[in-house]
């Protein structure tokens, strides 16, 4: 097996991938979920812009001269100056700082609990009120709001908006793009200072919003050996197929079945498959994606996560190919037998498939019982995130 697979995690990687569920309701290209600014404010009681000054480190508290306020309280009064029960060591801030004060109301009493550095005239405050405006309308609107302070020049800001995509579900983000004008995201994707983990969403946002002549953007990218090499190719390898069908499923498929590339790039190329396959059923044909999986059983570093695929999608008429792989190399690897056996195991109706699994209860009762015990687990793991999902 490859040092870059097995750096991956080996064993513990394969187990994560999975116990999780088949598809993933949040955007299939973001790499940063978990909650964000506008959550925070959500669940504080009162949040403050301002500036310390007076901090006691004895009677624990500081001062805070309000500038501006995101979100109030009545308990605040109308005082423009508070004393909070924390100390805040002042000689490690500049004189022009500014904080960003999260607080609770504890019986009846302020209970500041969190605090941001900032710098004065920062944007932050601004950018919060304008979030809290919009946070009862329909998500697709509310991502319109965060669009426009993806390229912001404060990271904070940057960085939080682009949480908010990573949180948002697929069906969203679709309906944001299709009033998505193109011309900033073309700019963000040709930009070598875009960082490498935001160019998956971007190229996604083109591959939805944008034309066919667009698709020479997406291929340039690909093209490049530096760019490609970031994270964020899956988004790439699916926009492009999104513009142009034909010519990004050719590209797509000369990756899945090369062995000689990189696993990284190779498993990008499977992570846009599954985009394709759980998403976008209108750009590519089932069966075209079936065949691009079953191209990757002999490959040794990878056989196991394509046959994972098969399972979840219940390709159950591959059988003969996914036992197949039991004659190649790929199978002396530990993690491509378990794949194998859990393929088997729910691959009904199939004499050869029933025939094996038998065999290795023979062989090896207890791999068998263990598979059989994660085949379980993975359907109550399904299960509990259908029920989350229907509760929202």
């Amino acid at each position: 097996m490859r040092l870059d697979r097995w750096l991956l995690g080996g064993f513990l990687v394969s187990l994560l991938l999975f116990i999780q569920p088949t598809t993933s309701p949040a955007c299939p290209f973001c790499n940063a979920q978990g909650q964000t600014l506008t959550d925070e404010v959500k669940t504080a009681s009162m949040v403050l812009f301002g500036k310390l000054s007076n901090a006691n480190e004895k009677e624990e508290t500081v001062d805070i001269e309000i500038e501006s306020i995101i979100k109030d309280h009545p308990s605040r009064g109308m005082q423009k100056k508070l004393t909070l029960s924390r100390y805040v060591d002042l000689s490690l801030t500049g004189d022009k700082d500014r904080f960003l004060v999260f607080c609770d109301i504890f019986k009846g009493k302020i209970d500041p609990f969190r605090g941001m550095a900032l710098k004065a005239g920062s944007k932050l405050p601004s950018y919060l009120r304008g979030a809290l405006a919009v946070k009862d309308k329909p998500v697709s609107e509310r991502l319109k709001y965060f669009f426009e302070y993806l390229d912001d020049d404060d990271n904070e800001i940057s960085n939080d908006a682009y949480k908010e995509f990573g949180n948002a579900d697929y069906s969203d983000f679709k309906e944001m793009t299709k009033t998505l004008s193109t011309e900033r995201v073309l700019k963000w994707l040709k930009s070598p200072d875009t960082p490498s983990f935001r160019v998956g969403l971007y190229a996604s946002m083109l591959g939805h919003a944008g034309s066919a002549k667009d698709a020479d953007v997406l291929k340039a990218l690909l093209d490049d050996p530096e760019r490609r090499a970031g994270s964020g190719v899956d988004g790439i390898m699916a926009g492009y197929a999104m513009l142009k069908p034909k010519e990004g499923w050719q590209y797509i498929q000369s990756v899945l079945k090369n062995p000689k590339e990189e696993f990284m790039y190779r498993y990008a190329a499977l992570r846009a498959v599954r985009f394709l396959h759980d998403y976008r059923h209108d750009v590519v044909e089932k069966k075209q994606l079936i065949e691009g999986l079953c191209v990757m059983l002999d490959q040794e570093d990878i056989a196991d996560l394509a046959i994972e695929d098969l399972r979840k999608w219940k390709v159950w008429d591959k059988a003969d190919k996914v036992l197949a792989v039991i004659k190649t190399d790929a199978y002396k690897q530990p993690i491509v037998r378990r794949a194998v056996l859990r393929y088997a195991l729910q691959c009904q109706d199939n004499a050869a498939a029933s025939a094996f699994v038998q065999q290795r209860r023979k062989e090896d009762a207890k791999a068998v019982e263990e598979a059989e015990e994660l085949l379980k687990l993975e359907e109550d793991t399904t299960k509990q995130g259908s029920t989350a999902t229907t509760s929202k």
